[in-house]
């Protein structure tokens, strides 16, 4: 049997590479043609290149880099107490202009600016002089009105038994009377005149008519005060304190939305607990009431003015300070948190990754308030669901193999909201040695 000639190509050949290229040329198709037949055959060919499976394996045993440690948390609903902020500003409770009632040389100002007094203190001290000659007048008037009216009285005391005996006349008892009548009026008047001067005297020490911080003095020793067309100084009661602010008029819609839906439980007639954080992040430690919210919405600010009253007996409140107001006492009731950094952004829009047999499958969620560091979750998710909170950056697909670093604990809640907003405790997040994945072998050349 005769054997099929076969062109051999010797690399060593000196033969001219034109002449070399007709052979290589059919031999290249040759090649081609018999790996068409085979395929249209079905038949599949078995090399001898290099196995690539190991690097491309997903499971444990195909070489391939492991499982993604991941930490997660278990979904369980739970109530939480959600808190709004706002910008306010404090204010004293109640401001009053102090002004003399009587016009005066001032003599004296018997307080130190910018400190507290206490309600009836005496601030300003006016020249009495004058006032108290007044009184004096006042006296000696009164005292002649005692005195004609004790004249009046015997004389018409005098005239009535001889009036009674027909001794005088008819109008000369009628005279007494109605002199004695005239004397007893003019002595009230007297008295009045006496009261009204007793009065201005003591008009002349002007006190503090609440207890509270007092302003700068407006006037100095030995000015003349017109009464009171002139201001004397200021004063703010600062105990308690008022806070002003806004709350916006969409926060309070979405509220009565809410409410109404069974999605947000309000404190009764929207009683809420103030909390005052002042400018250096610290919580000011006794907590206030709200005291009314206007029924008018700003058309500058698009804001409802409101107003809460806070004790401040130690005056770390001063009127005038920027402060952020803290409204709580509304609960969310079977509402489901996860940490903010577990929410994810995509094209779709927000997603986590949960855990589903073992793999790492995304699940697209609808976010409601923040509280704090954590989302409040108000669909997409289930009681049960185990949502992946660290472990992310190694979920390189959705679909991915993970391997939890800790199982959680059964029967786990959400976690609950702390004091001041932040949810914390409760929830199982299980967080354990998170290691680098695996590096894939470096493909055989």
């Amino acid at each position: 049997m005769s054997t099929p000639d076969r062109a051999v190509v010797d690399p060593s050949s000196s033969a001219p590479l034109r002449e070399r290229a007709p052979r290589l040329r059919a031999g290249a198709l040759h090649a081609a043609v018999v790996l068409a037949s085979l395929a249209a055959a079905g038949v599949t060919l078995v090399g001898c290149a290099p196995d690539t499976s190991h690097a491309q394996g997903h499971g444990p045993g195909a070489g391939g880099p492991p499982p993604a440690a991941v930490s997660v948390l278990a979904m369980a609903a739970s109530n939480i107490a959600l808190n709004y902020e706002y910008v306010g500003q404090t204010a004293g409770s109640r401001d009053v202009e102090v002004r003399a009632r009587v016009p005066g040389i001032l003599l004296k100002r018997n307080f130190t600016e910018g400190g507290n007094v206490k309600r009836g203190q005496s601030l300003y001290s006016l020249d009495p002089a004058p006032f108290q000659a007044a009184l004096n007048r006042a006296d000696a008037d009164v005292a002649s009105a005692e005195a004609k009216l004790a004249m009046s009285t015997r004389t018409l005391a005098r005239l009535k038994p001889l009036w009674e005996a027909r001794a005088v006349s008819q109008r000369e008892y009628d005279d007494a009377a109605s002199a004695e009548q005239v004397a007893r009026a003019d002595l009230k008047g007297a008295q009045a005149r006496r009261a009204e001067a007793a009065l201005n005297l003591g008009y002349t020490k002007v006190e503090a008519p609440l207890s509270g911080a007092v302003g700068r003095s407006q006037v100095s020793e030995g000015t003349l005060v017109a009464g009171p067309n002139t201001l004397l100084t200021t004063l703010t009661q600062t105990d308690p304190v008022k806070v002003r602010f806004g709350i916006a008029d969409t926060d309070q819609l979405k509220w009565r939305q809410e409410a109404a839906s069974g999605a947000l439980q309000l404190p009764q007639h929207e009683q809420f607990t103030v909390e005052v954080k002042l400018a250096d992040g610290s919580v000011y430690p006794r907590k206030g009431k709200l005291l009314f919210s206007d029924t008018r919405v700003s058309g500058n600010t698009g804001t409802v003015e409101a107003e809460a009253e806070v004790p401040n007996p130690d005056g770390v409140l001063k009127p005038g300070q920027f402060v952020r107001v803290r409204l709580t006492g509304a609960t969310r009731p079977k509402a489901m948190v996860v940490p903010s950094r577990a929410v994810l952004e995509g094209p779709q829009g927000r997603f986590v990754y949960v855990v589903a047999d073992n793999k790492a499958m995304p699940k697209p969620v609808q976010v409601g308030d923040q509280i704090g560091d954590q989302w409040i979750i108000n669909s997409g998710l289930s009681a049960g669901d185990q949502v992946i909170v660290d472990g992310m950056a190694r979920i390189f697909f959705p679909g991915a193999p993970v391997q939890i670093a800790q199982a959680p604990a059964g029967g786990a809640s959400a976690p609950a909201a702390a004091p001041g907003g932040n949810p914390a405790g409760g929830g199982t997040s299980a967080k354990g040695e998170v290691k680098p994945a695996a590096a894939p072998p470096a493909a055989s050349k």
